[in-house]
């Protein structure tokens, strides 16, 4: 065999090695920025993930996929409506754009401009549930969705099960608003049906006779959810949330 001959079939066989990789990698990188719908599109990157810059609660730019947002430095008096969408189990306990742990369990929300620890009304315009939630992450980077519920959220807002909604936005002014009860506090959620019904006895034996549970589904399993009420002002709603926060922290409020 010549020598040429042996160098180019050394050659050819480096040639395929190397686009084997260069598939390899598209691949890859390719489905790193799929979105799920129902679940939620990723925070920012970390080194991308907007910083506070002074008292005022203004943020500096920042960058993802290509476009730049530019948050506000005030959300008094913002509103809006579109398409929400909520993210759950995959990014439950990663860091969220403000360097909280995400947590599925509270209500909290992602949103590209509004401050962090803005705190919002969200209406679901297709069946009128509101819910109240706090801004701790950037999101939803998909061009048709305004904001990413946490599953908390989303479950009270009857959101979970068709994975987006009709919603409209709006920022609590200083006085908070008053909505049409009746009010609960969701005080635990069980996969064991005994478990929800054990507490709702214990509870309903300290005095929260109008205590329920009702029935949720979470990517197939099923969740017995355990709540206290009914109270018919959130004012009433709030002053229990708290009270019990003490021995259930992650407890929130939901309107039927």
């Amino acid at each position: 065999m010549s020598p040429e001959l042996s160098l180019w079939r050394i050659e050819s066989r480096w040639l395929i090695i190397w686009l084997a990789v260069a598939l390899l990698c598209l691949g890859l990188t390719g489905c790193s920025t799929k979105y799920i719908p129902g679940i939620g599109a990723p925070s920012a990157p970390s080194k991308k993930s907007p910083a506070p810059t002074g008292k005022g609660g203004t943020y500096k730019p920042y960058t993802v996929l290509g476009q730049t947002y530019f948050p506000l430095g005030s959300a008094e008096g913002y509103a809006e409506r579109g398409v929400a969408s909520w993210y759950g189990p995959t990014f439950h306990g990663k860091k969220t754009a403000n360097g909280e742990r995400y947590d599925m369990y509270q209500m909290t929300a992602a949103h590209r401009i509004l401050p962090m620890h803005t705190r919002l009304v969200v209406r679901n315009l297709d069946n009128g549930r509101t819910a109240e939630v706090r801004v701790n992450d950037r999101g939803p980077f998909v061009n048709n969705r305004i904001i990413d519920l946490s599953y908390a959220a989303a479950d009270a807002l009857g959101v979970v099960g068709p994975g987006t909604a009709r919603v409209s936005l709006e920022t609590i002014a200083g006085q908070r608003i008053q909505y049409v009860g009746p009010f609960y506090v969701q005080y635990g959620a069980f996969v064991v049906e005994a478990n929800a019904r054990k507490l709702k006895a214990q509870l309903v034996s300290r005095g929260f006779a109008g205590t329920r549970i009702t029935k949720g589904e979470l990517n197939g399993t099923t969740y017995w959810r355990v709540q206290i009420g009914a109270f018919s002002s959130l004012n009433e709603a709030e002053s229990n949330r708290i009270r019990l926060t003490k021995e259930s922290p992650g407890c929130f409020i939901i309107a039927d």
